[in-house]
């Protein structure tokens, strides 16, 4: 894969390197990814884990213990996304996110949860039903198949996965965390610019997701908008515009 971003954090990653891009991008993915989900660690609580492997309370509020697993567990499946990135997306690949994700959280010890599997009982999101579990083996296999057979890969077509993904919504939790690692895995595979959806936006992220059927702009702007705070960290460490260039035209 000739991709500098993709390499750049790979390199950091096994360097161990601190205080750059992997690091940057480890904490923040970890933290709002979660955050998003009603975690409630705190992002300096995060960065403690990411660094120290550690995490002191003091006069902070205590946090659920399946919250501090699941952000530990998302260090690991950042790294598995990027040790697998040459694959393509399948559904092995992302019942692996949502085993790794979910593994040894208060859900493993719940055989109905099914982890690393599809779902078993149905469920909605923001009070919209979602795909049966009966239906979900079915209509994952066609999202892939559609997705993989694209012969020009754009921003816009890893934003309709994601979409598409979570109105399936295919495990009985975990699904955002899964399919918002999806979306940066895409990015960074296809030479596009990946992104971070902050906490901070979640309320614009969930309304281009409810809408997008019928105003696709409402998640692409926010998506976007999230990729220029992310652009702005590859000029901070990186500091060549030229970086920006290639991956824009995809070559040098």
């Amino acid at each position: 894969m000739n991709n500098r971003v993709f390499t750049y954090l790979k390199e950091e990653k096994e360097a161990r390197r601190k205080g750059g891009l992997y690091h940057k991008t480890q904490i923040n993915l970890a933290y709002n990814s979660n955050r998003i989900e009603g975690s409630k660690l705190t992002e300096e609580q995060t960065r403690s884990m990411f660094e120290t492997r550690t995490i002191g309370f003091k006069d902070q509020e205590a946090v659920p213990i399946d919250d501090i697993i699941e952000t530990s567990n998302h260090f690991i499946a950042f790294d598995y996304m990027l040790d697998t990135i040459d694959e393509i997306v399948s559904s092995r690949i992302i019942k692996e996110f949502h085993r790794i994700l979910k593994t040894g959280t208060s859900d493993a010890t719940k055989q109905w949860f099914n982890v690393g599997e599809w779902k078993q009982h149905p469920n909605e999101v923001g009070g919209e039903t979602t795909t049966l579990p009966q239906n979900v083996e079915k209509e994952m296999e066609e999202l892939n198949t559609w997705y993989n057979s694209l012969q020009s890969l754009v921003f816009e077509n890893i934003i309709e996965y994601h979409y598409r993904f979570e109105k399936i919504h295919p495990f009985q939790d975990g699904n955002g965390r899964v399919g918002r690692l999806i979306m940066f895995r895409e990015c960074l595979k296809h030479n596009i610019i990946p992104f971070i959806i902050d906490n901070n936006h979640k309320q614009f992220y969930y309304r281009g997701l409810r809408e997008f059927k019928t105003v696709r702009n409402y998640l692409l702007d926010t998506c976007l908008s999230a990729q220029d705070t992310y652009t702005e960290w590859l000029r901070y460490f990186y500091g060549n515009n030229k970086i920006i260039d290639y991956l824009s035209n995809g070559s040098e």
